[in-house]
């Protein structure tokens, strides 16, 4: 970047509440310059003043990223999104360092590679049972009953005609319907 800022809201200078109005930048015009509009994209505080008809010519004209190359446009824009202030990679400060935890007063043990650790043992793998159970979305003791009024419930809601032909619907169904088969097997063992 060249330097300057570019921000568009100047401080109101004492030259536009002239009495008499100014005449209007363009050669050859008298009427009164009542609008503004900046001279180049490096001097966005120093302004032109027109009559409305100029201005809109000179607006429908001008070409803010005219005699830039694309990447020079892309740095432009990039820049802007942050509102030309510095940015930094996360985890990283502004001086480049990388946040280090031993320089931290940790009063919580948030940093101590076991707090992040998994407190509980390994348990063993789910039954069949159990994954179906999960897949109806059944607690406890299961009886006959509930497991036919739930698999009715389910087949209503994850039915492909009734989820416009949805795949994600369709394999859910099929999943209701193993499940269905594993707990009844289950119940009538």
């Amino acid at each position: 970047m060249n330097g300057h800022s570019r921000k568009f809201w100047p401080p109101k200078s004492k030259e536009s509440n002239l009495a008499g109005g100014r005449p209007c930048d363009h050669p050859g015009c008298d009427h009164t310059g009542e609008y503004r509009a900046p001279k180049s994209r490096d001097a966005l505080q120093d302004y032109y003043w027109f009559c409305l008809d100029h201005v809109r010519a000179y607006n429908a004209a001008w070409d803010y990223y005219a005699g830039l190359q694309p990447e020079e446009i892309e740095e432009m824009i990039r820049y802007d999104v942050t509102w030309q202030r510095p940015t930094w990679p996360l985890g990283r400060t502004g001086r480049g360092g990388r946040f280090d935890p031993e320089k931290v007063k940790d009063v919580f043990g948030l940093f101590d590679e076991d707090m992040w650790q998994s407190r509980a043992e390994p348990s063993r793998p789910a039954s069949p049972e159990e994954k179906a159970m999960r897949v109806m979305e059944l607690n406890g003791p299961v009886t006959l009953e509930s497991l036919k009024a739930r698999y009715k419930e389910l087949c209503k809601l994850h039915h492909p005609d009734a989820n416009g032909g949805d795949k994600g619907a369709e394999e859910r169904f099929k999943q209701i319907g193993q499940a269905y088969k594993t707990l009844m097997e289950s119940l009538n063992a």
